[in-house]
């Protein structure tokens, strides 16, 4: 790893959320408490109060790394509202984007190619189907059963009872699914439902109003790089790694990243791309993966970890979605080690926290190895620097596996 001494000591991050509809504070108080305990495990100093730039929500990071003190303005570039309103709260309207979902995935053949990748994120993505339909059928039974209950109890014509008990199996069952909907804080099927229904919807085109949206986080991006920053990073997590790779690629396509200006950096974590890119019409993300990775305006740097299993672990998201160009030189993708870097103990407390650990990237680790999220974010050396020696995983997936590789919309 070639760590040259201070070259940042002005940064600006830019993190791109997956999809979430909570407010961006949740990611405040994360880094916070976080970085406090990654902090006290490594022995460097970090603190928060108030950014001092114009623009999305977002928070200053003051570091010190053994006397070298770095000042960072973290920006969220937020699409929350866009995923509320993408969150039906219809019952019926979530059973109806079950089955488009599944039928976008299993009728093009992209199901079948995401499984030869890694079974966690496709498993992850059944888990909401097969849950619902759980619950479908558990409210089938209880009303069916009520519905028998009356058959054989009520007195009277059996035409009295059957409609008697249709009404109360019918008030069951409804009673039932709501009741499963407002415990979804435990379950998740609704959230993950509409999560991978965003993109099956459009096929994995971008739909106009995340297209607008990606165009304002280019304009808040070039912002910085007409700054006196030292390094613009770029940090897209989950969902939002893909969101960045096309963010990033209309900023370079349009010549808005200066040759005297500050490092530009891609830092993508626990990135789902295959989901979309593995579509039929996401002609655009196959095109700008193909674009980035041969690029020298920036550094792109992967991190995921089998240990997540909502993430398509050390696949390479240019190869895989069969786009490599000649001359590929991005990512550089390696895998940040869960169950080396955190400590038995913790693993042992997280390892079935499947969410958590999909969040594992913005977090502290008790024995931690070559990936410190606030190292990167808040510290004195650059991306690229940091990563110059640091060689790919060797287990890392390259081979190209989507049935679906046009750039061309």
């Amino acid at each position: 790893m070639a760590l040259t001494g201070q070259e940042v000591r002005r940064r600006r991050v830019f993190y791109i959320p997956g999809y979430d509809p909570i407010h961006p504070r949740r990611y405040r108080e994360l880094y916070r408490k976080e970085g406090a305990a990654q902090a006290a495990i490594s022995g460097y100093g970090i603190t928060l109060r108030p950014k001092t730039t114009d623009g999305p929500y977002g928070w200053h990071v003051d570091s010190d790394f053994d006397g070298e003190v770095t000042g960072t303005d973290i920006e969220l570039l937020v699409w929350s509202d866009i995923v509320r309103g993408s969150m039906s709260d219809s019952i019926p309207a979530t059973y109806l984007n079950l089955v488009r979902t599944a039928w976008a995935y299993i009728g093009s053949g992209a199901l079948w190619r995401l499984m030869r990748l890694r079974k966690g994120p496709v498993i992850a993505a059944l888990y909401p189907i097969g849950m619902l339909l759980l619950q479908a059928l558990i409210a089938v039974l209880a009303g069916w059963g009520i519905l028998r209950g009356a058959q054989m109890l009520l007195p009277g014509p059996g035409l009295l009872a059957t409609l008697i008990g249709a009404l109360a199996g019918l008030a069951l069952a409804v009673a039932l699914l709501r009741w499963f909907k407002r415990q979804d804080g435990k379950f998740f099927a609704y959230y993950l439902m509409h999560d991978y229904s965003y993109s099956a919807r459009h096929r994995g085109a971008t739909p106009p109003d995340l297209e607008a949206r990606l165009a304002e986080f280019g304009e808040a991006i070039a912002g910085a790089l007409d700054s006196h920053a030292d390094e613009v990073l770029v940090v897209g997590h989950s969902s939002g790694a893909h969101l960045g790779v096309s963010v990033l690629a209309d900023l370079i396509r349009a010549g808005r990243v200066p040759k005297d200006g500050p490092r530009l950096a891609f830092l993508s974590l626990g990135q789902v791309v295959p989901m979309v890119s593995f579509l039929p019409d996401a002609h655009r993300l196959r095109a700008d993966l193909h674009y980035l990775a041969a690029r020298d305006e920036l550094t792109w740097v992967d991190v995921t970890a089998p240990g997540d299993g909502c993430a398509f672990a050390l696949c390479d998201p240019v190869s895989v979605s069969g786009v490599a160009p000649e001359g590929k030189r991005w990512p550089l993708v390696f895998s940040a080690q869960f169950t080396r870097s955190l400590s038995a103990e913790r693993w042992r407390a997280l390892r079935w926290r499947f969410f958590r650990l999909h969040f594992q990237y913005l977090c502290a680790f008790d024995r931690p190895l070559d990936y410190d999220y606030f190292k990167i974010t808040a510290g004195p050396v650059s991306l690229a620097s940091r990563y110059a020696d640091r060689p790919p995983s060797m287990s890392r997936i390259d081979a190209a596996v989507s049935k679906y590789t046009s750039m061309a919309a």
